[in-house]
């Protein structure tokens, strides 16, 4: 392969690169129009249980299967269990069988997110646009409308009824 074959690909691959995270610079700044909250890590410890914890403000993910949420179909919001920030409407839930509460869309404006590449390959991460708080990642292999699945972990939220 030639030097200038091989400089043209490279360039071509680092635009399709940071594209997408362009793109979602756009989204993060969206989310913005929150009013945001800041606690110190012992305030955070001591509201939160020591699962949300690990989610919220360590971005970990909990287990498959263990949230009640993922079964929860009642008519009402899903908000952030952190701040309270409702993130999602009930109407937009559906069984995506992975084992986690999944979204078709958040409330607008209400969800931040970022490129994660704790997995390798780059997944979006998304979080609570008022406290920070990890909620969970995005994909696009969901129903229509949208074709997204907003995978959350329960912990993460509070379902609160209409």
């Amino acid at each position: 392969m030639k030097r200038r074959t091989f400089l043209k690909a490279g360039l071509a691959a680092a635009a399709l690169f940071t594209l997408p995270l362009a793109m979602q610079a756009g989204q993060k700044r969206k989310g913005s129009m929150i009013k945001k909250i800041s606690k110190s890590e012992s305030e955070w410890r001591q509201s939160l249980t020591a699962e949300q914890f690990d989610v919220l403000r360590k971005e970990g993910t909990e287990r498959p299967f263990s949230s009640p949420l993922n079964k929860q179909y009642d008519d009402g919001i899903y908000a952030c269990s952190g701040c309270d920030l409702p993130l999602f409407e009930s109407s937009a839930k559906f069984d995506s069988g992975t084992g986690w509460p999944s979204f078709t869309t958040p409330i607008e404006g209400h969800i931040e997110t970022k490129r994660d590449f704790k997995m390798v390959l780059p997944r979006t991460e998304y979080h609570c646009a008022r406290c920070g708080g990890h909620q969970g990642h995005v994909f696009n292999d969901g129903p229509e409308p949208t074709g997204q699945r907003w995978c959350n972990n329960g912990v993460a939220l509070k379902f609160i009824p209409s």
